[in-house]
């Protein structure tokens, strides 16, 4: 079995003048055969949520064995210690996690950003790619207008990194917003799963 769950998805507020207020990071669960992985746990005092949400899949967090962080900010990581059981992975490019699971580097927004690459075969034998891309890809907009996300320490790097996650997923669970079809230019309906 390999599936994709959205825990809760990312969201993220601005002022007139384009700060920031508020950010809180994307949530994805992938089940690959044994292995139960959380790709980013969220801020902190997001924990009702969170367990309200997974309590909902039927996950316990103990069942968790392994969390991946896209990056080491605290809104992406902040809720790591829910899971007492799990291993945090440092995973690095190429890097198999379980089936059908693999690490991307995608640097730009910070140097030590990762996406997660899921690749599953669909109903009609195709491989139907899903990046969950945390800040290397934030928003569906950043998606639309081909820029880069507005902190990043390298700007071409981040240009590089969307452009790599834009030729190969079919789905993209960005850092900071819904699930969206890159072929399709639109959101995906929730709940979402693949």
């Amino acid at each position: 079995m390999l599936a994709v769950f959205l825990v809760k998805p990312g969201s993220i507020a601005r002022d007139e003048c384009g700060r920031i207020l508020d950010a809180r990071s994307s949530m994805t669960l992938i089940i690959s055969g044994q292995h139960t992985i959380i790709v980013d746990s969220g801020l902190r005092g997001e924990e009702e949520l969170i367990l309200g949400e997974l309590a909902k899949l039927c996950i316990e967090p103990e069942e968790v064995k392994s969390i991946v962080n896209t990056h080491s900010h605290p809104d992406h990581c902040g809720n790591n210690y829910l899971f007492s059981r799990a291993k945090i992975l440092i995973a690095k490019e190429g890097e198999v996690i379980a089936p059908g699971v693999w690490v991307m580097a995608t640097p730009g927004h910070s140097m030590d950003s990762i996406s997660v690459v899921v690749e599953k075969y669909d109903a009609t034998s195709q491989i139907k790619t899903v990046v969950i891309s945390g800040d290397a890809l934030p928003t569906f907009g950043n998606f639309l207008k081909k820029v880069p996300p507005a902190l990043h320490v390298d700007r071409d790097l981040a240009i590089a990194s969307m452009q790599r996650i834009m030729t190969l997923s079919d789905i993209v669970v960005p850092g900071h917003d819904f699930p969206f079809s890159i072929r399709r230019r639109e959101y995906l309906s929730l709940p979402f799963m693949m």
